[in-house]
């Protein structure tokens, strides 16, 4: 791996306070939010900026963690890893990207809940993310629920990719923008 090419993508990302890909587990995710919460401090973020990315990190963290599968054809088998990153771009604002492969059915109970995120102002969020809690649906649930409703409360703006690797397994790339 060539380390000056990975330098120049991370200068032109902005300030990056944390990378990590590959296997996931809860002590991992709790060591990366201490590493996060340093970061914060030392950048002086607001306690609500700060949440904001604990937050973020986490849910997409544990996402990796709980839901990603294996790139072997094949096999639908949980493999719990994944890319994170989070970082500050030139414009002063903070992101959360995040990396990993699904299958064909995780994506067809993701998409449509991103849609309506996308297709919704900052109070109908809120709105969803009250009506599935009091529910109870989706609090749990494979393939994304509640969670990318705290996502977006938190945060100016989301985007999302399914980059296709086989007819039935794609890269499910996400990003947070503070």
């Amino acid at each position: 791996m060539d380390m000056k090419k990975l330098e120049s993508v991370l200068e032109e990302s902005g300030i990056v306070f944390l990378t990590y890909g590959g296997f996931i587990t809860q002590s991992l995710i709790v060591g990366m939010t201490e590493a996060l919460e340093r970061e914060s401090k030392e950048a002086e973020l607001s306690m609500k900026q700060a949440n904001s990315i604990f937050t973020i990190f986490i849910e997409l963290a544990q996402n990796m963690m709980n839901y990603s599968r294996t790139l072997k054809e094949g096999s639908d088998g949980f493999d719990p890893k994944g890319m994170i990153v989070v970082g500050k771009n030139d414009q002063d604002h903070y992101y959360v990207l995040s990396r990993n492969i699904v299958n064909l059915s995780d994506r067809e109970k993701m998409e449509p809940k991103l849609k309506a995120i996308l297709d919704t102002d900052a109070e109908g969020v809120k709105k969803l993310y009250k009506e599935a809690r009091r529910s109870g649906r989706n609090t749990h649930a494979k393939g994304g629920g509640i969670g990318f409703y705290e996502i977006a409360k938190r945060c100016q703006s989301i985007e999302y990719e399914f980059y296709p690797l086989s007819d039935n397994k794609f890269y499910f790339i996400f990003k947070a923008l503070l």
